[in-house]
């Protein structure tokens, strides 16, 4: 028994060759001659003079399979995966399995093996994939590398405790700011960290690191103290321009917000 391979409705571990019959009486039904094994492709069908439908069978949807049928797109433009209906890496993952196949130019058949006939269905056709290129996205995507302070991160680690994003740089300058300094302005926060959305990250605060003192003064909250120091590594290279304006200017502001 092979390890992972689905079952099917009489319970016996299914086999590749189990598509075959299911799919052929399929084909044969819109007129295509099939016939398996054909130079190392599992299933070929040909009707007419129109290009011949290659169809490679799998048992779970992997990248074998795909590389198989990525290799068969020399021979026709009509390469299709066939898997089992029920698939588990469809069902969780089918935009993305949609996308891809439809970026390299594959169909995709799914085969319930319980219906020799009408148990076939076609998922994706094959043909020439155009993506909609979204103009918004590119502008956020380059706009956060603009203006993410350094590397902080390491591409491909954890993200469960999340990753530093220009957003969150700003949030930790601006929390480090007011653990340093106490109860300040905005205004004073936006002109000493040159941070012109200082009032709008404070406000929403999406982390929940700031309590409003009286309109317009903020200080650092317990929350925000407890959880900066999480990120104390990653903030050893963020840069801060005007951090270090006079402090008396500060402390200025310090004393309006006490007063």
């Amino acid at each position: 028994m092979r390890s992972g391979a689905p079952f099917g409705t009489n319970g016996i571990c299914m086999k590749e060759s189990d598509l075959y019959l299911p799919l052929k009486c399929f084909l044969e039904s819109q007129d295509y001659e099939v016939k398996g094994e054909v130079q190392n492709c599992d299933v070929m069908a040909v009707r007419g003079k129109e290009a011949p439908v290659v169809v490679e069978l799998k048992l779970t949807l992997n990248l074998d399979v795909v590389l198989q049928a990525v290799e068969r797109l020399s021979l026709t433009s009509k390469v299709y995966i066939g898997i089992p209906e029920k698939s588990n890496v469809l069902n969780r993952k089918r935009k993305h399995v949609t996308k891809l196949l439809r970026m390299l130019g594959l169909g995709l058949i799914l085969i319930d093996c319980g219906k020799e006939k009408g148990g076939v269905t076609v998922f994706i056709d094959p043909g020439e994939y155009k993506p909609r290129k979204s103009k918004r996205r590119s502008e956020r995507l380059l706009g956060e590398f603009e203006k993410r302070v350094g590397d902080p991160n390491l591409g491909g680690t954890e993200k469960r405790k999340g990753i530093m994003t220009a957003y969150r740089q700003s949030v930790l300058a601006i929390a480090g700011f007011l653990e340093s300094k106490g109860p300040t302005k905005v205004s004073l926060i936006a002109q000493t960290l040159r941070e012109p959305k200082a009032g709008n990250i404070l406000s929403r605060d999406v982390y929940g690191w700031f309590d409003r003192v009286s309109r317009g003064v903020y200080e650092i909250s317990p929350r925000g103290k407890r959880e900066i120091q999480l990120w104390e590594k990653d903030t050893a290279d963020i840069t801060t321009e005007g951090q270090d304006v006079a402090g008396d200017a500060a402390e200025q502001t310090a004393e309006v917000a006490r007063a």
